[in-house]
């Protein structure tokens, strides 16, 4: 019996290489992700790498953002699970950094069209269920010619399953060897149809659990097992200066005395009788018990729960047209927790609070128990441990969009149109607990005394405050002196909103125009316009200042883009010697923007094949960036940002280099200087966090784009004496030059004082006596160039059939070979490559096997060494190269390179279903300390010295999946 066969077109990786497995009389014209063009032949002048939902199944991974960060080519994710201390609403989500080139140059479609982003131009990639996957194409090239900003690194576009028969349900569960971090996965997926209409319809849930840092001796304190104090803040008991009365700071020169207690820096003692002065002791910050462990509070990893509901139609009309239409919602429930609030009487400079003389709880106060002087206000610090810092956020993402396509004749020739409009939306709700609310906390720690009741009562015994509008805390008895009730009071809860809305509207035009001796010229235009509108309102009270919370303004911003394209794909020469075939792709964009002004970006492509066996490509294109809403309109927050001073005497970049201590003595910082953290001590070698707030994210209404310019060229060869074999080069080089960057503390402070850059120094304000940094603005600017250039190298091969079932074997390597900076167009280029979290070669190798209904896959993942952050360079601890520069300053360790392996198993069952079950890192290669894994050192960790975005331990799973 005969049928009639559909088109099998199937994508092989060989990384850069697809292949049509399977044809038959008249062959399909397809788009493929770098062209609006459809065309037959869906090998490209552009490096492009699938991801089959195959391999997403034995990856033993189960959110999108983790399978893309797992590429060679992908670098350090740009938000990290174990960044706990951020305080950005896409905290939770997971982004991707091609190229080590940032998430918010990368453009990510799913089915072509642009997904949702945030304010700060953030694309959460989570949002995307990896059940409703049929495969992922990464285009490894600029790409804003064809679908305009952003499209710099490159591209992600996500195919969504089409045309699914029946149902599949899946289940997963994974944990660490250590019993946490359990995942889970569960998804439903049901389609019917035919010819004339096909409905999908999904349903998915899954979740990541926490890791806490304190389950781990590796992560149980800031620095680890070798420096198992170094790091610890504030402590949890009362500590207690005289007031300034000039600065209403803390007075120089007066006593410092902090309470005694029992226990250790995890605050488990009990504290003194602490209306008593004798039972204080002075403050030195070099004794242990009195300061306090922040890692014990806080997350190595954060936890994420996302529920997904999907649906994809599409239904046959009249006149050989189609309507399509996705819809998409997704709700990502994601929290954090850190330590306890780094409380003191400046909390907020603006409204400060002490202790009141008339207080019940004061000890050199009227109501002492032996206060032998004249009563006084008193300056206090003390981390409130008995209620930790956590934030929930709520993260919702809508995305609708509806086409309706066709098809027609054109002089014999094919041509497709298509008109549609998207929708994307994301809001969230964030909650935040464990800050203080200020004007309580100012009437608990005001006048209070003993009633006839024998209770301590807010006010005097002639002007009472009822109890139930006060509650008056001893605050410096610790958390053993602290009642529900008092916490209840003082406590805060903070509230804030955000949303960001992109519509679109489109129309595309793609047909053949004539025809040459080699071939169809082919030709696509279109037009679009989209508006992007978003906000972010912190709540009121978070903005009034009168909060711990960090102080906030609200965003607004709104702009709108008209833009225009066009792209021609010509066949010069065909069946010569030499020219197997010979091509160019030619692409422009026209982009006007209502903020800034228009920018056309083109791009020219090559594709030549010498043989039927070989190809050799290339690719010029321009590129750019447009400034987000968050960029130009941003309100700002305040921030405890996390630095390491390079004026600090002991273990700043001045104390190794002359020239740096020079700079910080002409810039007026005292001889000796030592930088300061929240409890007022002086930092270690891994800097500290500001005791006073910075202010960070202010939009700049004068940002301008940026430009790139970015250059390829590559070859792919399959020889067909040798069946199944393809391998694959591409080098590239892509260059941005007015770039937008968030300039944080680390990055301003060392620009000024290593760098020698002025417009860096603008940013810093000192306290004019003590030399510490008082003040940094921490915001967006344009800001000097990128360049980066590197090779992309991809083998695989699948042998022949054996009794002992079927191999292939696939390996992709990405080489870094510079990645480098100049923060102003006159500054000295800053090399990257092969330091910190810029990894020289990294390397995926899998091995699969089939045979009958069992499988396995084994894959290597493979990091090379790097220089690290020294512990201090002089002395040089942990430091094997004390003397080198490296992009932080002087000095290096040399980490070792790393390996690890990961194994999946799967056995197809008789009743139409599979069974997986693997390990990830299955040789449990443990985590390894780098200091420049810290939140202090500006990296990826707030909780300790490990790399969250590594391996912490064997993770073990498994997956079942039944159709149905």
């Amino acid at each position: 019996m005969q049928q009639r066969t559909k088109i099998a077109l199937a994508v092989a990786i060989a990384l850069h290489s697809m292949t049509v497995l399977a044809q038959e009389t008249s062959l399909q014209r397809v788009e493929v992700t770098g062209s609006r063009i459809r065309q037959v032949d869906i090998e490209t002048a552009q490096p492009v790498q699938v991801v089959s939902q195959e391999q997403i199944q034995k990856s033993g991974l189960v959110t999108v953002g983790d399978i893309i960060n797992n590429l060679t080519s992908s670098g350090a994710p740009a938000l990290s699970r174990g960044n706990v201390l951020g305080a950005s609403r896409e905290q939770g989500g997971q982004f991707v950094n091609m190229r080590y080139l940032g998430t918010q140059r990368l453009l990510v479609l799913v089915d072509g069209k642009r997904w949702t982003a945030s304010i700060n131009g953030y694309t959460d990639l989570s949002t995307v269920p990896s059940a409703l996957i049929e495969r992922i194409e990464v285009l490894k090239d600029g790409a804003s010619s064809i679908y305009g900003s952003d499209a710099i690194a490159g591209v992600i576009n996500i195919i969504l399953r089409k045309n699914v028969e029946g149902g599949q349900a899946s289940a997963y569960v994974g944990q660490n060897d250590k019993h946490d971090g359990t995942t889970k996965d569960y998804s439903l997926t049901y389609g019917a149809g035919g010819e004339k209409a096909s409905l999908v319809f999904g349903l998915t849930y899954s979740e990541q659990g926490a890791v806490w840092a304190r389950d781990r001796d590796v992560t149980a304190t800031p620095y680890g097992p070798l420096h198992p104090t170094s790091g610890f803040g504030g402590g949890p008991w009362g500590r207690i200066q005289p007031v300034d009365p000039r600065t209403g700071g803390a007075l120089a020169g007066g006593f410092d005395q902090i309470l005694n207690h029992t226990g250790g820096p995890t605050g488990d003692g009990t504290g003194a009788d602490s209306r008593n002065p004798a039972n204080y002791h002075r403050y030195a910050g070099t004794v242990t018990d009195d300061l306090f462990n922040s890692t014990s509070q806080m997350m190595f990893q954060s936890p994420t729960k996302l529920t997904s509901i999907f649906v994809k139609g599409e239904i046959a009309l009249p006149a050989d047209m189609r309507f399509r239409t996705t819809a998409m919602y997704a709700d990502r429930k994601s929290s954090r927790q850190i330590a306890g609030y780094p409380l003191n009487s400046l909390s907020q400079s603006t409204y400060p609070v002490y202790i009141d003389r008339n207080s019940y709880y004061n000890p050199y106060g009227s109501f002492s128990t032996g206060n032998p002087g004249t009563p006084q206000d008193l300056y206090f610090s003390r981390r409130t441990i008995e209620v930790p810092r956590s934030t929930d956020n709520d993260n919702r993402t809508l995305h609708i969009d509806a086409a309706i396509e066709g098809e027609f004749n054109l002089r014999n020739l094919p041509w497709n149109w298509s008109v549609g409009y998207n929708h994307s939306k994301i809001d969230g709700t964030v909650t935040g607990r464990g800050d203080l609310n200020l004007v309580n906390l100012k009437r608990a720690l005001g006048p209070s005394f003993l009633n006839a009741q024998g209770q301590v009562q807010c006010g005097t015994a002639a002007a009472p405050i009822p109890l139930a509008q006060c509650v008056p805390w001893n605050i410096l008895g610790g958390p053993s002196a602290s009642t529900p009730q008092a916490l209840e009071y003082v406590m805060s809860l903070a509230q804030a909103t955000y949303a960001s809305t992109v519509n679109s509207a489109t129309a595309d035009l793609s047909g053949e125009l004539f025809s040459l001796p080699a071939g169809a010229v082919g030709i696509a235009g279109g037009l679009e316009y989209r508006e992007v509108r978003g906000n972010d309102l912190p709540g009121q009270f978070e903005q009034s200042g009168f909060s711990s919370s960090l102080a906030g303004n609200a965003t607004f911003g709104r702009y709108t883009v008209r833009e225009a394209y066009l792209e021609a794909n010509v066949p010069l020469l065909k069946s010569l010697p030499l020219v197997d075939s010979l091509g160019i792709n030619l692409a422009s964009r026209y982009s006007d923007y209502s903020n800034f002004g228009s920018t056309t970006n083109s791009k020219a492509s090559v594709m030549w094949k010498p043989i039927r066996d070989a190809l050799i490509r290339g690719t010029w294109a321009e590129g750019f960036r447009a400034p987000t809403l968050g960029d130009t309109f941003g309100g700002g927050s305040q921030t405890f940002a996390s630095y390491l001073d390079a004026c600090d005497s002991q273990f700043g970049e001045a104390r190794v280099n002359p020239a740096v201590a020079a700079r910080c003595a002409s810039l007026g910082v005292p001889a000796g200087f030592r930088q300061r953290n929240q409890a007022g001590d002086f930092v270690g070698s891994g800097g500290g966090q500001t005791p006073t707030p910075f202010i960070t994210g202010a939009g700049n209404l004068a940002l301008q784009p940026e430009t790139a310019t970015t250059r390829t060229l590559g070859f792919v060869i399959s020889p067909s004496q040798v069946p199944g074999l393809s391998l694959s080069v591409d080098w590239y080089n892509i260059r941005i030059a007015n770039r937008i960057a968030a300039i944080n503390a680390t990055d301003t402070v060392r620009e000024c004082y290593i760098n020698a850059v002025d417009s860096f120094c603008d940013l810093i304000q000192r306290n004019p006596v003590t030399g510490q940094i008082v003040n940094l603005a921490i915001g967006n600017a344009n800001r000097g160039l990128t360049e980066t250039e590197g090779l992309d190298v991809a083998v695989s091969y699948r042998l022949p059939r054996t009794r002992f079932g079927q191999f292939s074997v696939r390996s992709e390597t990405s080489y870094l070979d510079s990645f480098k900076e100049k923060a102003t167009p006159t500054a000295d280029w800053i090399e990257y490559a092969g330091q910190w979290n810029y990894f020289r070669v990294k390397s995926n190798l899998t091995l699969d096997w089939t045979q009958g209904n069992w499988s396995a896959t084994f894959i290597t993942r493979f990091f090379s060494s790097q220089k690290n952050r020294c512990w201090t360079v002089a002395p040089a601890v942990e430091c094997s190269n004390p003397t080198v520069k490296t992009y932080w300053g002087t000095g290096y360790t040399r980490a070792k390179e790393m390996w690890f392996g990961d194994l999946s198993v799967g056995y197809a069952l008789p009743w139409n279903a599979k069974l997986l079950v693997g390990a990830n890192n299955i040789f449990d290669k443990k985590p390894l300390i780098n200091y420049s894994a810290s939140g202090n050192n500006g990296g990826p960790s707030s909780a300790s010295a490990v790399n969250p975005d590594l391996p912490i331990d064997r993770f073990i799973y498994m997956r079942y999946n039944q159709a149905f």
